[in-house]
């Protein structure tokens, strides 16, 4: 009997059907596999995670019964609130009596953390909680509750509120701690798992992604590397691990963004082998010691590599050295460009100033640098960082854009007005408004001490050094404003 044509392709319709039911039921293995892993993750980490009560007695100047989405000051004035609510929130901005008694009262945070060292021995029976300072920096009491439900009073061994870092210890032993990771070795895009207490829900388990690495200038923290993550982050997590899947610590959760208070999907976890390092610190010696080099440095912005010649991307800019520093003892000069620090290249003036900072003190280290298109290596032998000494400060952001100055060649009375030297570079007395000069920060009373490298100690001068520039319309200017030095790039 001859087959109609439908019959014959109805054996491949069947085919074509029956393929996407089986990748359907490959696709969902997959992902019970991919739970599976997360509740590994949970269940091999949860034990070492903690939940942290700290008690506090704070002054009632910085306490608000009720918090004003206005900041510290009502854009509508004291008047209408009063209008609306009297005098029953004598806390919110501007409604405080000058003279009103300042009240002491007991407040109850909370927040997490993570067993990660033990120590025993015949007389020593203790167990190491790494937590974040802005947690526990005004403790009176600090209670430390395991998943197990046992609880135990703690005590800060070591704070460094500089990389907000902090390490309390219990007198108990035989704890599971959890294991490092090396944050290095993190990729974007890798799954992340946070596990915390937010809100005070014990041990909560959120699921992410690694967004984004090396956010060295979020504002949070003094020295930073963040490593930025999708993984639901929100108040109460602050001191908790952020883990791999294998369950290893590669982060301590610490910030959100939020306009709200609340999870928006950006959060920032300070990297393992920063907060490794730091923890290490805190329980051998109490502190954290730093090293220091002595020089201001600010990043490579394509208009300031055009000028020096260079290719952007190519390492930081060093904009001052200070006097008998490191530094300078090792021969490195101002306008010198950093590429490499102990080998390894520098693109980034944050992460630049970590490893500067975690760098033994005293010991011997390579740097090389680009000068006058020359390249080079310097060994210079790192100091320690105290209170009266920068290690590597970042001189601000350079944006671009007719030039809008009036300098004055510095006399020995504008010097004593401006804090300045005499002879040394002009005095910018005005910065018309709108400029590019305004646009790129300069101020009145900063002194422009060179222009195109080239040293200017009049206004004759400086304004024969800009005219040269006209028809590049470009011109660069080294700056001082008290005793900070910087380049800016002016373009019109």
């Amino acid at each position: 009997m001859k087959r109609s044509p439908i019959s014959r392709f109805f054996p491949l319709l069947l085919l074509f059907i029956a393929v996407p039911g089986r990748a359907l039921d490959g696709g969902i293995e997959n992902l019970r596999q991919t739970g599976k892993a997360f509740a590994s993750v949970a269940r091999a980490v949860s034990p070492a995670v903690v939940f942290l009560q700290v008690e506090a007695k704070m002054q009632g100047s910085n306490i608000r019964g009720f918090s004003s989405p206005f900041g510290d000051e009502s854009p509508f004035g004291d008047d209408l609130f009063k209008h609306f609510f009297g005098d029953r929130f004598p806390d919110i901005p501007g409604m405080r009596k000058p003279d009103s008694p300042q009240r002491e009262r007991q407040t109850v945070a909370q927040g997490s953390g993570f067993i990660f060292a033990a120590k025993s021995g015949l007389l020593s029976d203790k167990s190491y909680i790494l937590t974040n300072n802005h947690v526990v920096e005004n403790a009176d009491r600090i209670q430390v509750k395991l998943q197990d439900g046992r609880e135990f009073d703690a005590k800060i061994k070591g704070r460094d509120p500089q990389s907000d870092v902090a390490v309390i210890e219990i007198n108990a032993g035989g704890l599971p701690v959890l294991a490092w990771g090396d944050s290095a070795r993190l990729e974007v895009g890798e799954w992340v798992v946070a596990i915390g207490n937010p809100f005070g829900l014990s041990h909560t388990l959120t699921v992410g992604v690694v967004s984004a690495k090396g956010r060295t200038s979020v504002g949070i923290n003094d020295y930073e590397d963040f490593i930025q993550t999708d993984a639901a982050i929100n108040p109460g997590n602050s001191g908790g691990p952020l883990v791999n899947l294998e369950g290893e610590v590669v982060g301590m959760n610490t910030a959100i963004f939020s306009r709200s208070g609340g999870y928006m999907g950006v959060g920032f976890s300070i990297p393992s082998n920063l907060a490794r390092a730091i923890a290490d610190q805190l329980i051998d010696q109490g502190e954290v010691t730093r090293g220091y080099l002595g020089v201001v440095i600010q990043p490579l912005t394509p208009d300031l590599a055009r000028s020096f010649g260079i290719e952007p991307g190519q390492g930081i800019l060093v904009s001052q050295v200070s006097e008998d520093s490191p530094a300078q003892r090792a021969g490195l000069r101002q306008g010198d460009v950093i590429v490499e620090y102990r080998g390894q290249p520098v693109i980034e003036v944050g992460s630049f100033r970590n490893r500067v900072s975690l760098t033994l003190p005293g010991s011997s280290e390579s740097l090389t640098v680009l000068r006058a298109g020359r390249r080079m290596t310097l060994n210079v032998t790192t100091g320690k960082l105290t209170e009266d000494k920068l290690i590597a400060r970042q001189g601000p952001a350079q944006p671009t854009d007719e030039i809008g100055l009036t300098v004055q060649t510095l006399t020995p009375q504008l010097a004593e007005q401006f804090g300045a030297r005499p002879g040394e570079g002009v005095v910018v007395t005005e910065v018309r408004q709108g400029s590019i000069a305004a646009i790129a920060g300069i101020e009145p009373g900063s002194v422009v001490l060179q222009v195109n490298r080239q040293v200017v100690n009049s206004a004759a001068e400086f304004a024969s050094a800009v005219q040269a520039a006209g028809r590049e319309k470009r011109v660069l200017l080294l700056i001082r404003k008290g005793e900070m030095q910087r380049y800016v790039v002016l373009s019109w």
